[in-house]
């Protein structure tokens, strides 16, 4: 049961494409998330909340996915949901290195719904914890942080292994190239090739974009905050996708799923389609 004296949110379903898979919720996720959620395998899923104009990050904030979040129960909820369901977690060296506390499991997402996320992953057959992978080229990672302590592997180029030899248990580097660059299909190769089929990508908007160019990317939780955060020249805030051109050499659409919604946070669910021909990075 969840944590006493902490609520679990009642998200509010306010469209569900027909026919999606289910997965055996645990009662208070499945009420929680007003309703069911299930995934077809292999998928690669990606979770982001922005704001009314689009901002996902502010580089020269720490933390700011908390500040554009406004502070929602909801959203992290189903951040730890989606972590639950998943098989591997993968992130950027960005996202590593602005989060020094993160571990990226369910319960740090939401801990409340510990134990809920826990039979969940048993009822799945998952091990207790998603394997967390994270994707750094050059390797220069600090292999204190809690994440890396805590089991997390590396997926990097052959410098980037060079760099990291005698920091990191060998078995735990993985290279995956071997010049200064690591094509976004490797990097899921070598995740299915562990065994993953369901995977979760937590990585920022620079993370993102080779993915949905390369067409990886099958479905996209969007949490829309209510907040306005505007933009300004002296200070990066970044979109959703960064770095990357999904329009002039290919384009990506999306079909709705889901709507839920929760006060005046939107919660979107999409599945994505990437046209033929590959974007300009």
């Amino acid at each position: 049961m969840a944590a006493e004296g902490v609520a679990l949110p009642a998200l509010e379903l306010l469209f569900e494409a027909d026919g999606l898979p289910r997965f055996e919720l645990p009662g208070p996720l499945a009420a929680a998330y007003g309703g069911p959620l299930g995934f077809e395998q292999p998928r690669l899923i990606a979770n982001f909340v922005a704001t009314i104009d689009g901002v996902v990050a502010i580089p020269s904030l720490p933390l700011s996915n908390k500040l554009i979040a406004a502070a929602s129960a909801a959203d992290r909820f189903v951040m730890g949901l989606l972590r639950a369901c998943a098989e591997a977690l993968v992130i950027g060296s960005g996202t590593l290195s602005a989060s020094p506390r993160g571990v990226w499991t369910p319960e740090q997402a939401f801990p409340a719904a510990a134990d809920e996320f826990a039979e969940l992953r048993r009822r799945l057959g998952r091990p207790p914890l998603p394997e967390v992978a994270v994707v750094s080229a050059s390797g220069n990672l600090d292999p204190s942080h809690p994440a890396l302590e805590g089991g997390a592997i590396v997926l990097t180029s052959a410098e980037g292994a060079r760099r990291l030899a005698g920091k990191l248990p060998d078995e735990r580097v993985l290279t995956l190239a071997g010049g200064q660059l690591i094509d976004a299909s490797r990097i899921v190769e070598a995740l299915r090739e562990r065994g993953h089929g369901l995977i979760l990508s937590e990585g920022g908007p620079h993370a993102i974009g080779p993915l949905l160019a390369a067409g990886l990317v099958d479905e996209l939780f969007l949490t829309v905050s209510p907040l306005l955060a505007g933009r300004v020249t002296s200070e990066p805030r970044l979109a959703l996708v960064e770095g990357t051109d999904l329009v002039s050499a290919g384009s990506v659409s999306a079909r709705v799923l889901g709507v839920r919604r929760d006060g005046d946070h939107l919660f979107l669910r999409y599945e994505l389609a990437a046209s033929r021909g590959a974007a300009r990075t």
